[in-house]
């Protein structure tokens, strides 16, 4: 089947990035992408956006040519109780939002708590997903992940860039591994994404695909190839 979305990217306004908005979304169309989202990392990442930026999507087009893009953010799980770093007020607006644990922005903690984390972050209604659930500096139970991903009906991300050779999170292979089994036990769909910080990477889901290959992953379970499946996710699902 035909993958043509990737929701997880950056642009120079993340601060570690390497392209503008509209040269990524360039990219991505030469790609081939039919979805695309653009997602900057929230405030609590040093360099990264003022709150301002999230206030004012509503100015930006949601079509390019024939492709669908969508603008959100990655948030920062900032501590054990699952606190975001931007308010209800403006996620509730986004198309869509990922959430996630950095090390810049969150101290390590045992499997219970980094997983307490991960789950009370679920809880908030406006989290869609939660991204690189993979970093080998965080033990997590992924059993418990998963069931909570069920229940809160949020999606977990297989991250390319996490299992590429580059990759500064460790090797997450076996963990994925793990992570895959139980979404297959529970049924949980995932999102493949590139979590691309430069044009060259927009759309590339190489070592992702080839995980969810290893672990005989069904299709049916992977949102990428299912875009209708997608509206059920996030929180402008009516746009794709």
């Amino acid at each position: 089947m035909l993958d043509k979305m990737d929701l997880h990217t950056h642009t120079t306004m993340s601060g570690h990035a390497y392209n503008t908005r509209n040269e990524m979304i360039q990219a991505a169309w030469e790609k081939g992408l039919q979805i695309y989202g653009i997602t900057e990392h929230a405030p609590a990442m040093p360099g990264s956006c003022h709150n301002m930026y999230f206030s004012n999507f509503r100015v930006l087009p949601r079509r390019y040519k024939d492709m669908t893009v969508l603008y959100g953010a990655e948030l920062n799980i900032l501590d054990f109780g699952g606190r975001v770093d931007l308010p209800e007020s403006l996620l509730k607006e986004m198309d869509l939002t990922l959430a996630s644990i950095h090390l810049p922005c969150y101290l390590p903690g045992t499997a219970k708590e980094n997983t307490d984390a991960y789950v009370e972050a679920m809880k908030n209604p406006y989290v869609n997903i939660i991204a690189h659930p993979d970093d080998v500096r965080f033990p997590i139970d992924y059993e418990r992940l998963v069931k909570a991903a069920k229940e809160y009906h949020v999606l977990l991300e297989v991250n390319n860039a996490s299992l590429s050779p580059t990759s500064f999170r460790g090797d997450p292979r076996e963990r994925y591994r793990e992570l895959l089994q139980l979404c297959m036990v529970w049924k949980v769909p995932v999102v493949m994404d590139s979590d691309a910080h430069a044009d060259v990477l927009v759309g590339n889901h190489e070592f992702a695909e080839e995980v969810l290959k290893m672990a005989g992953f069904p299709e049916e379970l992977v949102v990428n190839y299912h875009h209708e499946l997608l509206r059920e996710y996030i929180n402008r699902g009516e746009l794709v």
